[in-house]
């Protein structure tokens, strides 16, 4: 009689990072505006050291877009990048993503609140990470300090890319109102710089996973 050996299956490994990305496209932001957002996330997708880390980390990605006070939108679900197929499909459903809203006006604090929800969806992954990036303070809506607290307490990790034209008052604004403790902000020169900016920002987002 043949003798059978039951192996146990090994463990999945497990979620690193849950990193939802949301951009901002209240009114102040134009169709080429939206562009440079949406092909500046798929571009830095396909950096080398960003690929390797993400599949390595077995994160899971998801994008958001939002604006005024009822205007967010899960534009891209929870996707677990497992292979460089995961993340090549990622970035093509980026780059081609549909801009959910115009004319509507800023209210940071509901698009945090919204994000914040999301991640009910990725209970596994040990990091929870809100990358929420934005042209304008809020002019609508609640107190994204509010927002910023619940992050807190729940252990979600807010940073921000403040896209300024003129001096440093969204990024100063962002420091104040809106990334939570141990967050950070990190600036781009006009949209044209934002796709470099976004690279260095995930690197140093994941860098826990390729350090």
């Amino acid at each position: 009689m043949a003798l059978t050996l039951l192996v146990p299956a090994l463990p999945a490994r497990a979620c690193q990072t849950a990193l939802l990305l949301a951009i901002d496209v209240s009114q102040s932001i134009d169709s080429a505006e939206y562009r440079y957002q949406t092909e500046g996330l798929a571009d830095a997708l396909a950096d080398t050291e960003i690929a390797e880390a993400l599949i390595r980390g077995r994160m899971a990605l998801a994008v958001m877009q939002w604006s005024g006070r009822d205007a967010q939108n899960l534009s891209i679900p929870w996707t677990r990048i497992h292979s460089q197929a995961d993340l090549a499909a990622f970035a093509a459903r980026a780059r081609a993503m549909p801009r959910a809203y115009v004319m509507s006006n800023t209210a940071v604090g509901e698009a945090l609140s919204f994000g914040l929800a999301q991640f009910a969806a990725v209970p596994d992954c040990a990091r929870k990470v809100i990358d929420v990036s934005g042209d304008g303070p809020d002019n609508a809506g609640s107190d994204p300090r509010l927002a910023r607290r619940a992050a807190e307490r729940a252990g979600i990790e807010i940073n921000a890319l403040a896209i300024e034209s003129l001096g440093l008052s969204i990024t100063n604004y962002f420091r104040r109102a809106v990334i939570t403790r141990g967050g950070f902000v990190m600036t781009a020169r006009g949209y044209r710089s934002y796709a470099r900016t976004l690279r260095e920002k995930i690197r140093r987002e994941i860098s826990q996973i390729m350090f």
